[in-house]
């Protein structure tokens, strides 16, 4: 197998590959950038691996010309710059011991030890600049059959890292076969090990579920995360099952992981996942809208029609229905229908807090109306 993508052909990425291997070194692309080529998907962040030491990369590219930044040189990361583009090329590593996230590494020679401290098969493939695969652990095994597997003992590789239990899911969903089920040795890892999500820090649990949640189907995946106990862990009281229903009813709507996050219920989100003041606001507006009787109308004049939009497919996810005759109509009417009175309709008859009040009142008499109300028999 090879990759015969475009990317692979950039200029920039063949120099710094050729300056390697040029001097005597292994150089390979690794990770997502290979997975994902190999899928047919986008690919994004383009990573190198080689056995030259980070000094002796930065050596190489200053002798070329080119500008080199130490960005990681503490784990082997390097970054080299051509024509203002960044390439990473980190040091071939090998693990000597870990403590959860933190491990002793030391630099290694070969390649198949370098797969062996990654976290899943399929991200342990390399490819040349050529496009010619590496696959040491038989990873491509495992990306035909879209099965997320750890690398060597499932354990071993949780214990090194909690937050690869979310990954996991968050793989699943955007790789994995879901008619094919999940790997059972992974499964029963993650759930053995869920209390070690505790120990994650938020920051990370949310960047993690944020990517989780805006995959194209994250319901069988999030179904999966529940029944082992982790989601529980990260959400208390939060329930996947009007996922699956969110999902069907949302097209043709872009997914929207807050909006997915809505129909998980549960504790307030804004402190377990570290929501922006943004994200917050949404999920707090959304959630207040379930629980009120206004009509998608009323909603879209209040809110927009994406909040209103966003609350019918909600309330219809979680009642296990259809959605409603004519609710996008609706929609549109309210985002469209401006409120025909200001307060200097009713001055100086009225003011401060008498005004507010029977403007409140007049606004209710216009909505119930249907925004039908003109001016004139509203004052009247």
């Amino acid at each position: 197998m090879r990759i015969t993508d475009d990317w692979l052909r950039d200029a920039g990425l063949q120099q710094v590959l050729g300056l390697l291997t040029e001097a005597g070194h292994q150089a390979y692309l690794v990770g997502g950038c290979v997975r994902n080529a190999l899928l047919g998907q986008p690919v994004a962040d383009i990573d190198i691996a080689s056995d030259a030491l980070p000094e002796r990369v930065m050596a190489l590219a200053r002798a070329a010309g080119l500008r080199v930044v130490p960005t990681g040189i503490e784990h082997g990361t390097v970054t080299v710059v051509v024509a203002g583009e960044p390439h990473e090329v980190t040091t071939f590593r090998r693990d000597v011991e870990t403590f959860g996230r933190h491990a002793t590494v030391a630099f290694a020679t070969r390649v198949e030890e370098d797969a062996a401290r990654r976290d899943f098969t399929m991200n342990a493939l390399y490819a040349d600049a050529g496009g010619r695969i590496v696959d040491p652990l038989g990873g491509i095994g495992d990306l035909r059959a879209r099965r997320v597997r750890f690398v060597g003992d499932a354990g071993d590789r949780i214990r090194e890292d909690y937050l690869r239990i979310l990954r996991f899911f968050r793989f699943h969903a955007w790789y994995g076969d879901p008619a094919a089920g999940m790997d059972a040795d992974a499964l029963a890892a993650c759930a053995a090990h869920s209390a070690g999500t505790e120990t994650l820090s938020r920051e990370r649990i949310g960047h993690e579920m944020r990517r989780l949640l805006a995959a194209p189907d994250p319901a069988p995946a999030l179904a999966a995360m529940q029944a082992a106990g982790v989601l529980v862990r990260i959400l208390p009281g939060a329930d996947g099952r009007a996922l699956g229903p969110l999902v069907h009813l949302e097209p043709p709507y872009a997914p929207d992981w807050v909006r997915r996050l809505a129909a998980l219920g549960g504790a307030d989100a804004t402190e377990a996942l570290r929501l922006s003041r943004d994200e917050a606001r949404q999920l707090a507006t959304l959630r207040a809208g379930l629980g009120e009787g206004a009509g998608p109308a009323e909603i879209a004049y209040r809110h927009g029609a994406g909040v209103a939009r966003d609350i019918v497919l909600l309330r219809a996810a979680l009642a296990g229905q259809g959605l409603p005759d004519g609710w996008e109509t609706a929609v549109a009417r309210g985002a469209a229908a401006r409120f025909p009175l200001q307060a200097a309709d009713l001055m100086p008859g009225l003011s401060g807090a008498a005004l507010g009040a029977r403007l409140k009142v007049l606004e209710a008499r216009w909505i119930a109306s249907g925004f039908e109300l003109s001016r004139e028999q509203l004052l009247a």
